[in-house]
């Protein structure tokens, strides 16, 4: 790993909240949130004072998305590089403004953070809302946000040039609304392993594009896996399905471990709940269950209330992706950071 710059430092540029900090003001600011401030404040409060202690690394909870969240060590120099890729990619200098809405107990919230100590940014940290836009007169250079506050924040991302979206899939009419947008909006690809994005497409792009320093292949599932040197001394191998487009580009197509197989036909629950989202406004998801006859039958999970459905609806769908099945659950389960829980609701149901 390049040891070019060292966790203690901090861009003599970095502002936060329109005030400059260096590293010890950082860790007196630190304890006055942990004592006084807001939960949101107080996580980055906790982060501050880990970012600066005397160990290189940082302990961090995995989502738990598809299985049991866990406990890994990150370093704080791949941390670094991490924010050094990200400046690169996304062409991002010193003095620059950011907007900083999301939690900082999560990876993204804090490498929103990480990015600014290391390359100077003058940043904005607010409560992580569904509209952390709403009340801002500034304009910002680079924000980050997950859908739900994209969704809700569409009359005021003109206040952004720049953003990056993760966290969860964005549906196919919020897409075509971004692309209207003159604000450069990308979709990223990553998880807390890879210190979150290791790619990004543009709104409206197929193919995710790599960030410097990133390699890519697959194994025999045609699973990613991912040779960053700078970011983890081991491949990460992945349970995503990927189609390789050249050594820089890849389309992700769905995760092996939603994959269903009914009747000896291979569904991939992604490309369906594509060509559903244009139809169903609702949270849902489609997956496979038990069946005598065909070992998986696809259902239909909604959010919300019953109501119905018109045929129409599944017009777009081959007749193996049509579901056998669909049912209403009120309130889907989350982890922490509002990721749907598709096991978990498959077997209550």
């Amino acid at each position: 790993m390049t040891n070019t710059i060292n966790y203690n430092n901090v861009h003599n540029l970095f502002k936060i909240n329109g005030f400059h900090f260096k590293r010890n003001d950082l860790c007196s600011l630190a304890y006055i949130l942990i004592k006084e401030g807001e939960p949101f404040e107080k996580a980055m409060g906790d982060f501050l004072l880990d970012w600066f202690d005397a160990k290189s690394y940082l302990e961090l909870n995995t989502s738990g998305t598809t299985g049991t969240p866990k406990t890994i060590k990150i370093e704080k120099q791949a941390m670094i590089n991490s924010a050094l890729a990200s400046g690169d990619f996304f062409d991002l200098k010193p003095g620059n403004t950011a907007l900083h809405c999301l939690p900082t107990n999560f990876i993204a919230g804090k490498m929103m953070l990480v990015r600014a100590f290391i390359l100077g940014l003058d940043i904005d940290f607010v409560s992580p809302s569904s509209r952390p836009l709403l009340n801002k007169d500034r304009s910002y250079d680079f924000a980050a946000m997950v859908p739900l506050q994209v969704q809700n924040s569409i009359a005021e991302l003109f206040k952004v040039k720049k953003m990056i979206v993760g966290g969860a899939k964005m549906n196919h009419e919020l897409e075509s609304q971004l692309a209207n947008l003159k604000t450069e909006v990308y979709e990223t690809y990553g998880m807390t392993e890879t210190i979150t994005h290791i790619a990004a497409k543009r709104v409206g792009e197929e193919a995710f594009s790599l960030l410097p320093n990133v390699k890519i292949g697959i194994d025999d599932r045609n699973c990613l896996v991912i040779d960053a040197p700078n970011i983890s001394n081991e491949l990460i191998v992945t349970n995503d399905l990927v189609s390789l487009i050249d050594e820089d580009h890849f389309v992700f197509i769905g995760r092996i471990d939603n994959l269903i197989n009914s009747g000896g036909i291979k569904l991939v629950p992604e490309k369906i709940e594509d060509k559903l989202s244009q139809k169903i406004h609702s949270r849902f998801f489609v997956a496979g269950m038990k069946d005598e006859d065909l070992g998986e039958k696809l259902v239909l999970i909604i959010e919300g209330d019953e109501q119905e459905l018109e045929d129409t609806i599944f017009k777009k769908l081959d007749k193996y992706e049509r579901p056998k099945e669909i049912f209403y659950v009120k309130k889907f389960a989350e982890t922490e950071n509002g990721k749907v829980k598709r096991k978990e609701i498959l077997e209550s149901l």
